[in-house]
């Protein structure tokens, strides 16, 4: 039997006992006395016997794994977010199955399909940058598996939704930046068509609006927060302008470290020239010189939420059937890269 994936029918003609035995034997049912027990487990032991979960799982309608779908993992926001997932399915008895779209619909499908095709008990997701259409979602909903969106939501789907107030922590930002004397905020964000990065946009120009700062187009830039974006947005548009801005608030803490770099080398003072904030409160944002003021993002707490959630919902303690968000607080870190005056702060 060495090359033989050993069965409950091996064990039972071994035994001379029914394979039905066996099996209530190896679950620990109550019918079965405590002296067959043993001598099924140290049988079962002997030979290497391995329970065949997948089957009976399938057999349950159910494989105790939920799926979740990322743009990417190299963030501290997203591996914390994941963290915070794996900690409470685990300690309910269910495995993750992680993929990333890298910002790209295209693989976002491929991801979603194979997340279907594994039969997975639930999907969590945080939307690729340019993902316009949400048809690859149509399956899990006709089979009524459950979605949790998180952060990067889809309004058009009907689910429960998991993120901060972007519109708030955008208007505190700017606010802020306002409160250290800047004039001319220069907004660099992601794809305003995904909802964090359009409410922080919506926040940022209230936060204007409520100063009595006119909002110039000018002042305002979409791109994908890359290196090689920043680099060129610099070098070919911000440094060839006639007027610098003197308040810098970017959406991306690894951006906004690029920035304090590129304009630091340009022989730029940060924060007497131009004031900078980042978002998501990443460890570069602390490391850098000066440490550069963002907004902590709980991505750990986020998690931990989307799967208590989620849990309650398949072991059938709570509903999914109906649209909620849940809105995490955000708290704004002051740090040097935007102080200029500290006294008031």
């Amino acid at each position: 039997m060495q090359d033989k994936e050993i069965t409950i029918y091996d064990l039972a003609e071994r035994l001379n006992i029914s394979a039905t035995t066996v099996s209530r034997g190896l679950q620990d049912h109550p019918a079965i006395n405590k002296k067959t027990k043993k001598k099924i487990f140290d049988l079962a032991t002997e030979l290497g016997y391995r329970s065949n979960k997948f089957a009976s799982n399938l057999r349950k309608q159910k494989t105790n794994t939920i799926g979740v779908i990322v743009p990417r993992l190299n963030s501290l926001f997203m591996s914390a977010v994941i963290s915070g997932i794996e900690k409470i399915v685990n300690n309910s008895g269910y495995n993750l199955i992680i993929s990333q779209s890298f910002e790209q619909e295209k693989k976002e499908k491929a991801n979603a399909a194979t997340m279907f095709n594994s039969r997975v008990d639930a999907l969590i997701v945080s939307l690729a940058s340019d993902t316009q259409d949400f048809s690859h979602f149509d399956s899990f909903n006709k089979k009524n598996i459950p979605i949790i969106f998180f952060d990067r939501v889809a309004e058009e789907i009907q689910s429960t939704k998991v993120l901060i107030d972007n519109f708030k922590a955008g208007y505190s930002i700017t606010k802020h930046l306002i409160e250290q004397g800047c004039k001319e905020i220069l907004h660099i964000t992601g794809n305003i068509s995904r909802n964090v990065y359009r409410d922080r946009f919506e926040g940022y120009k209230k936060a204007l609006a409520d100063h009595k700062i006119e909002f110039k187009p000018d002042l305002f830039i979409s791109n994908d927060l890359t290196e090689q974006a920043l680099q060129d947005i610099f070098a070919n548009d911000i440094f060839k302008r006639d007027k610098m801005p003197d308040g810098l608030f970017i959406t991306n803490d690894s951006a906004a470290a690029v920035a304090l770099t590129i304009l630091k080398d340009a022989g730029f003072s940060v924060p007497k020239d131009i004031a900078i904030v980042g978002f998501n409160n990443d460890l570069i944002s602390r490391v850098t010189e000066p440490a550069i003021t963002t907004v902590n993002y709980p991505g750990n707490e986020m998690g931990e939420n989307i799967a208590r959630i989620l849990i309650n919902h398949l072991d059938g303690e709570g509903d999914l059937s109906f649209t909620s968000t849940v809105i995490l607080n955000a708290e704004l870190i002051l740090r040097p890269s935007s102080q200029r005056n500290k006294n008031n702060e």
